[in-house]
């Protein structure tokens, strides 16, 4: 078995909404592989005490950070103003900011849902271009998107988050087929119930936990980490065959049956 292709060293990535819940546990998990990080979320404090831990954790990898709200244009085009002027180059790209308000399809208002759209899926776009040209200086690299199965079937989020992450599925195929010839990989992952900050409430109420989990054949909640084990699997050498693809990380969800 050749180690390296189940290594990232010498190779730079980009995480967006890496502050806490799975975006952290996705730079713990690149860092942890030899990446050096970018770390990008909303909350400066947050961020920069993410960076210090995960860089205690990882010495030997280089953590930087920048805060920003990728739901701003602006703010996207100054995120990548600042990934170039770092001149470190860019290998990986993990779209993983997103949010979310869960109501009746007639009860948001335009600027609620247009957040909802900008968060997940036009930062995702429009960080992808403007990553493009660095990601093209390489043989080999590669872009994860943090999906939903929201996007791949009805589940109680609201129609804007599952509209949402449907186009970034469907983004993920897109730039995939497009961009294969340039060596740049494309691929998606799509959690289920995951155990962080934003489900909790949701998961404390035990009759709704236990719906939750009459759906999930593994027959519990997933963890940050493992979804990030999928991410970091997608952005591997060894993964250097699979573009296009959306790897469920649910327990079973998606493949249900009575």
């Amino acid at each position: 078995m050749q180690r390296g292709r189940w290594r990232l060293d010498g190779q730079v990535a980009l995480v967006t909404g890496a502050s806490a819940g799975i975006g952290r546990a996705i730079v713990a998990e690149l860092a942890g592989l030899g990446a050096d990080v970018l770390m990008v979320a909303r909350d400066e404090g947050l961020l920069e005490q993410a960076r210090q831990e995960l860089e205690d954790e990882f010495p030997d990898a280089e953590l930087r950070a920048f805060a920003a709200d990728v739901a701003d244009p602006e703010q996207r085009r100054e995120v990548m103003d600042w990934v170039e002027d770092l001149g470190t180059g860019l290998q990986v790209l993990v779209n993983n900011a997103g949010t979310n308000a869960s109501r009746a399809a007639v009860d948001y208002d335009e600027e609620e849902w247009r957040q909802i759209f900008e968060t997940n899926l036009f930062s995702a776009w429009e960080l992808s271009r403007f990553a493009y040209p660095l990601l093209c200086q390489h043989a080999s690299s590669s872009i994860v998107n943090v999906g939903s199965v929201s996007g791949l079937t009805h589940v109680r989020t609201g129609a804007p988050y599952g509209m949402s992450k449907a186009g970034l599925h469907q983004l993920t195929r897109n730039l995939a087929c497009e961009w294969a010839e340039d060596g740049v990989r494309v691929n998606a992952v799509a959690p289920w119930y995951i155990r962080t900050r934003r489900t909790s409430a949701k998961l404390a109420d035990p009759d709704y936990l236990d719906e939750v989990l009459d759906r999930t054949p593994m027959g519990r909640v997933g963890e940050p980490e493992e979804v990030a084990a999928a991410v970091a699997f997608l952005c591997l050498p060894a993964a250097s065959y699979i573009t296009g693809e959306c790897i469920g990380v649910d327990g079973g969800f998606l493949h249900y049956g009575f």
